[in-house]
């Protein structure tokens, strides 16, 4: 059945420090040089109360549905997805606006943008071609599309989330994101998990479990990106439905993997041989009460239960111009 948009662009209003509302200012001029008349595409602001309806029309009624902001945004399409009808009848493309962007990078929207800007890689979205992605459920409600983290940079994006709540980081430009990051770092770099266990459903067949106490951090990856484009992933794949997990014990570990991951034939070796990683088709994962979690750089402190089980959901066509 043939949908009656070709393109439905939800956009959130305040990412990239309101780049979104230049985008949508834009958008007719666009959409008209291109050839596309009125009635086939629509542009909306995302509006949190409703959201989850917006994504739901926009499904039912495009053919291609263009998130424009950060990867919560487009985090938030996926999970509202997850049980929609017509999941498999419609592309997910993504413009990104947000302070790690990682998904963008692995679809290789990302360099353009920055080097070229919003308006060109907008052009070149509309004409992209599509590659399959796996999408993942964690707890068979949320949608896991780039990684899920316990630990030392889950706190950190906690309390990123926290100071940008109450004021305390006063521009919403990227790059003072990231220099905020960095601060919080300094500030959190003492935590570890007081406990934990994970049970590994590895993709050789075999189980593993391994305990948690006093690790740094754990992190399971869908995509080769994590924190703004660092890789500690080994030989990652967005479509083969296995999913890689990185324990770091030690702080140097951890910052090993963020810092090494993308040396050419160093990050490799280093992480095929001396960084703690599995590739599993499923996980459970067990922590205490209040730890720090994150899925796609959204804090889930206290609103996940302790107990918390990932494993394959179905995939998506997303629009990409190549692969980081």
């Amino acid at each position: 059945m043939s949908k009656a948009l070709k393109f439905f662009f939800l956009i959130n209003p305040i990412s990239g420090g309101g780049q979104g509302k230049k985008i949508f200012e834009v958008l007719p001029e666009i959409m008209q040089s291109m050839g596309f008349s009125e009635n086939e595409w629509l542009a909306e602001f995302t509006q949190k109360e409703s959201i989850s309806e917006q994504i739901s029309k926009a499904i039912f009624k495009t053919e291609t549905l263009i998130a424009v902001g950060g990867d919560g945004t487009v985090s938030a399409v996926f999970s509202n997805m997850m049980h929609h009808p017509e999941k498999e009848q419609v592309r997910i493309g993504l413009i990104p606006l947000g302070t790690g962007n990682d998904l963008a990078r692995v679809l290789g929207l990302y360099k353009p943008y920055v080097e070229k800007g919003l308006l060109y890689l907008l052009r070149r979205l509309l004409m992209a071609s599509s590659r399959s992605f796996d999408i993942w459920q964690v707890n068979g409600k949320m949608a896991l599309a780039n990684y899920f983290s316990a630990g030392i940079d889950a706190r950190i994006a906690h309390d990123f989330n926290k100071d940008r709540s109450e004021g305390k980081i006063r521009s919403n430009s990227v790059i003072s994101n990231k220099f905020h990051y960095v601060k919080r770092f300094f500030a959190d770099r003492n935590y570890f998990l007081k406990s934990g266990k994970l049970l590994c459903h590895q993709q050789n067949g075999e189980i593993k479990q391994v305990n948690l106490a006093n690790f740094r951090t754990i992190i399971i990856g869908n995509i080769p990106s994590f924190a703004s484009g660092t890789n500690p992933f080994y030989c990652s794949n967005i479509a083969d439905g296995i999913l890689e997990v990185v324990c770091a014990p030690n702080i140097l570990a951890f910052l090993g993997a963020i810092a090494i991951g993308n040396i050419p034939v160093v990050g490799h070796i280093y992480k095929k041989y001396f960084l703690r990683s599995y590739k599993v088709t499923s996980l459970e994962l067990e922590v205490l009460p209040g730890e720090y979690l994150q899925l796609d750089g959204e804090d889930l402190t206290e609103t996940i239960s302790k107990k918390i089980q990932i494993q394959y959901g179905f995939q998506v066509q997303m629009l990409a111009l190549g692969e980081s």
